[in-house]
C-alpha cells in the first residue's frame, strides 16, 4: 500500500468525532427517524473500521492509500444510505443490527472494487475475482501467480534493439521491496529451509543473485551437476508454494 500523510489521518478521525458527538443519534434505536445525512454521519467510524481491515491485510492494496480507501468506503456508504428501505427498516426487530449489516456488505464491496480497479497492470472482471474469492484452492491462480513472478525477476531482455523494449511504461510500480518481502514470508511458511535459500539466492530477494555453482557451494550441496540440483530444489520451492498457498493471498498483486 501506499505511504500516506499521518497529518490528515489524524486529521480526518479527528473530524469524524467531532461530527459523531454533534449529529443526531437515533432513538431507542429506531433509525427511521434519521434523515439519511444523519445515518451517513452515525455510520462513519463503521467505514474507517472496515478501511482498516482491508488496508492491514497481508496482501496488497495496490496503489491506493489509506485515506483513499477512506474516500471510496465513504462513496459506498452514501450510495447504500440512498438505497435504504426505511419500511423493511422499521419492520426488524433489531434496526441497528440490519442497517449495520446492510451498510458493512455495500462499503466492503465499494473499497474491494477501488483496490481492484487499482491494483497493477492485468485487469481481472469482477465476477472472475468473486468466483475466485469463493474458490480460495485455485491452484491455477496460484500457480500463474508464482511462475509469472519468479519469471519475471530471472528474466532478460533478449534482444535490447527490439522495439517492443523501447516502449516506454507508464504503469504504476509495485514496490518491488514490499513484494520481496511478502514472497520471503511466504517462503518460510511453505518451504523447507534448503529451498527457502535456494529461492531466496537465486532471485536475490534479499541479496544479490547468486549462479548455482555458488548457491550450492554456500549450501555445502557437492555434486558435479550442481546446477541440475539447484533447479530441480528451485522446481519444488515453487510447486510447495503452488500446493499450499491460497488463492486469495496473492490475488491483489495481480
Amino acid at each position: 500500500m501506499r505511504k500516506f500523510n499521518i497529518q490528515n489521518y489524524v486529521r480526518y478521525k479527528e473530524d469524524v468525532e467531532k461530527t459523531i458527538k454533534k449529529v443526531k443519534k437515533p432513538i431507542d434505536g429506531n433509525y427511521t427517524e434519521l434523515t439519511n445525512d444523519e445515518i451517513v454521519k452515525n455510520f462513519l467510524p463503521l467505514v474507517i473500521t472496515l478501511a482498516m481491515k482491508q488496508s492491514t491485510s497481508d496482501q496488497a492494496s495496490g496503489v491506493l492509500s489509506i485515506l483513499d480507501l477512506f474516500q471510496e468506503g465513504n462513496a459506498g456508504l452514501v450510495a447504500a444510505v440512498n438505497k435504504l428501505d426505511r419500511k423493511l427498516l422499521a419492520d426488524s426487530d433489531d434496526q441497528e443490527k440490519t442497517i449495520k449489516s446492510f451498510l458493512s456488505k455495500r462499503i466492503k464491496g465499494a473499497i474491494r472494487r477501488a483496490v481492484d480497479m487499482n491494483r497493477g497492470d492485468i485487469r481481472i472482471p469482477e465476477h472472475k475475482l468473486n468466483e475466485i474469492r469463493r474458490n480460495p484452492k485455485d491452484e491455477k491462480m496460484v500457480s500463474m501467480f508464482f511462475n509469472s513472478v519468479f519469471s519475471s525477476i530471472d528474466d532478460q531482455p533478449a534482444d535490447e534493439d527490439n522495439i517492443a523494449y523501447q516502449v516506454v511504461d507508464k504503469s504504476e510500480p509495485y514496490n518491488i521491496a514490499l513484494l520481496n518481502m511478502y514472497l520471503l514470508s511466504l517462503m518460510k511458511q511453505h518451504c523447507t529451509p534448503v529451498q527457502y535459500d535456494v529461492l531466496r539466492l537465486s532471485f536475490g530477494l534479499d541479496c544479490d543473485k547468486h549462479s548455482a555453482n555458488e548457491i550450492a557451494e554456500q549450501l555445502g550441496i557437492s555434486v558435479s551437476t550442481a546446477h541440475v540440483r539447484i533447479s530441480q530444489i528451485k522446481r519444488d520451492a515453487i510447486q510447495a508454494l503452488v500446493d499450499n498457498v491460497d488463492s486469495t493471498q496473492v490475488l491483489d498483486y495481480l
